[in-house]
């Protein structure tokens, strides 16, 4: 499928901006938005998005990434104030055959700890619970 597809509107990114879906936010302004990945690689797992509709990073304009990174880096600090993680993984994936599983343009956030195993993005995850979700969202939403 090439990348620079079609958008479709029904993704799950979409209807969380539309508050179709709910999600455990961290952080919002006009352009961006951030919340807890529901099946995290790692505890704290940060989702970053653009509200404005994009396939991928190669479909958005410099000014909307630029706005996404100031963003990625703000929540980065967060986490890592919030949940003092032994490192954080950024990382951003364009098309199916790079990992992209929802296709909207968006950048994880994954804190590390040692002792602690990350499960690989395309592995089967458990859903966190929403109480773990709420308390972590909580946590980190206070050190932005």
């Amino acid at each position: 499928m090439p990348l620079l597809d079609n958008y479709n509107n029904d993704n799950v990114f979409a209807k969380i901006i539309r508050g179709e879906m709910p999600c455990h936010k961290i952080y919002e302004d006009e352009g961006v938005l951030s919340f807890l990945d529901i099946f995290p690689q790692s505890e704290g797992h940060a989702i970053v998005i653009p509200k404005k509709s994009s396939r991928n990073l190669l479909g958005l304009n410099s000014k909307d990434i630029g706005r996404v990174f100031g963003a990625v880096q703000r929540i980065s600090k967060a986490v890592n104030d919030a949940l003092n993680p032994d490192g954080i993984i950024i990382t951003q994936l364009n098309g199916s055959t790079a990992g992209q599983t929802v296709f909207h343009t968006h950048v994880h956030i994954i804190p590390c700890y040692n002792e602690k195993i990350i499960i690989n993005h395309n592995d089967k995850k458990p859903m966190m619970d929403e109480e773990n979700l709420s308390i972590l969202a909580k946590k980190i939403a206070a050190k932005i």
